[in-house]
């Protein structure tokens, strides 16, 4: 860490006036009346430049740029174009050090890549930062590639990091070093539950399972599935709390049992019997894709599946169209909008996806960000929750900037991620077909 600059004191050539010689003596008598006498003609000239300087205040050096957060900053302010981020400019220029962005891989969701990405730049030099202010990184999926990123981004100048971690473990590192070095970190999208420099910008993951789970029961009937025996494939829930509370929700839309794991063998009033639930481990979409080769062999009763994002929805639909199961007969759910998760809705495949607009949580992780950079206090607005460690977890409590998702199907698909411009609609409708989209209303 840089120390300090001593702040600037007197002009060295005053400070010559200090009465001594050059073994530190005191210089005779004469020495020093001539001294005085100088001194005497040299005050009042002294006295007139700071009386210039001080009519010219608004061109003193030594003032510091300052700004205050805008009022009206809250979660509803961001929108698809943009439009608030140039209000923050003047926090920017009040702010110190760079931004740091690391991002976790581009396998467990297309989402990284195709779409956080992108929105964060654009929300980062939208309020005003250079491209030399900010920098992106992704691990590709490697711990330690995470860890190595956060601490050369550190060592380069960042004073603030908006992190995806890979899991938990990486995640309570990096967050241990950024804290050694006084650096600020908002866990973006995937929460970290360690220190006390430490906020969390997402969506709310409890309510985003509840819309899975209420999809899928509208789903079953709309699709006709009698006697639904279900199966569930959670998601990474041994590195990611985030899924811990994604399947919290939708067994509690669901079953009525806001729980981690459904006993197999649940039953519900809709009729609705659970064959078994099981987990990918680190949100792998091949470990889901066997896992559900294993139980549809095994259980080959299975006509109804719940999975926690569309990478694992696909799995699934995968392995159906591997047996020749036609659309709409066993469903699948997911989340993330993604392009293969809207595909597989508007085919027939997937009963919908939580859209979380990831232009939304960039731009929020960015205001987030740029608040704390310049030194001041996020306001009740932006930081409208918290976040705490599910049962069992370590960790505490931290402040938490809480956006609200969307089940999308295909009757609000075209109002929603095609109206946000969220996914390309000519090549969404090539891989889904012309006629699927007009069904949709999306022409």
């Amino acid at each position: 860490m840089q120390p300090a600059r001593r702040a600037a004191g007197v002009n060295p050539a005053v400070g010559a006036l200090s009465p001594r010689g050059r073994n530190g003596k005191k210089a005779a008598g004469s020495h020093l009346r001539g001294m005085r006498m100088k001194l005497a003609r040299f005050l009042p000239a002294v006295a007139v430049v700071g009386m210039i300087a001080s009519a010219c205040g608004g061109n003193n050096t030594t003032t510091t740029t300052t700004a205050t957060v805008p009022s009206d900053l809250s979660i509803s302010v961001f929108d698809a174009n943009f439009t608030y981020m140039p209000k923050l400019n003047d926090l920017v220029k009040a702010g110190k050090g760079n931004i740091g962005v690391l991002l976790p891989d581009a396998t467990s969701s297309a989402r990284y890549v195709t779409f956080d990405q992108p929105a964060l730049t654009k929300a980062l030099t939208g309020a005003g930062y250079t491209s030399s202010q900010f920098t992106i990184d992704n691990a590709g999926g490697v711990e330690a590639q995470q860890l190595s990123q956060a601490q050369a981004l550190i060592t380069a100048g960042a004073t603030v990091l908006i992190m995806d971690p890979l899991n938990s473990s990486v995640g309570s590192q990096i967050q241990a070093y950024a804290q050694s070095h006084g650096v600020k970190v908002i866990s973006y999208d995937r929460a970290t539950f360690t220190g006390t420099n430490t906020y969390y910008v997402s969506f709310d993951n409890v309510q985003v399972g509840e819309l899975i789970g209420k999809g899928f029961v509208k789903c079953v009937s709309a699709w006709n599935i009698s006697s639904p025996q279900v199966f569930e494939l959670d998601g990474g829930q041994n590195s990611d709390p985030n899924a811990i509370d994604f399947a919290k929700g939708y067994n509690d839309a669901i079953w009525g049992d806001k729980v981690q794991t459904e006993t197999t063998g649940k039953t519900n009033s809709q009729g609705m019997k659970l064959v078994g639930e099981q987990v990918a481990t680190d949100w792998k979409n091949d470990v889901g894709g066997t896992i559900f080769q294993q139980q549809f062999t095994a259980h080959p009763t299975i006509n109804a599946t719940v999975e926690a994002n569309d990478g694992l929805a696909n799995a699934v639909v995968q392995v159906l169209k591997s047996k020749n199961v036609p659309a709409k007969k066993i469903p699948t759910t997911g989340q993330d909008a993604s392009p293969d998760g809207l595909v597989n809705v508007l085919t027939g495949y997937q009963c919908g996806t939580v859209y979380k607009a990831i232009y939304l949580e960039a731009q929020d992780a960015v205001a987030l960000a740029t608040v704390l950079r310049a030194g001041q206090t996020p306001p009740s607005a932006l930081l409208n929750g918290t976040t705490a460690p599910p049962s069992g977890v370590s960790g505490n409590q931290q402040p938490a900037s809480l956006l609200v998702p969307i089940w999308v199907d295909v009757t609000n698909m075209n109002a929603t991620v095609i109206k946000d411009n969220f996914v390309d609609k000519a090549t969404l409708c090539s891989k889904a077909g012309a006629a699927a989209c007009t069904a949709a209303g999306i022409s």
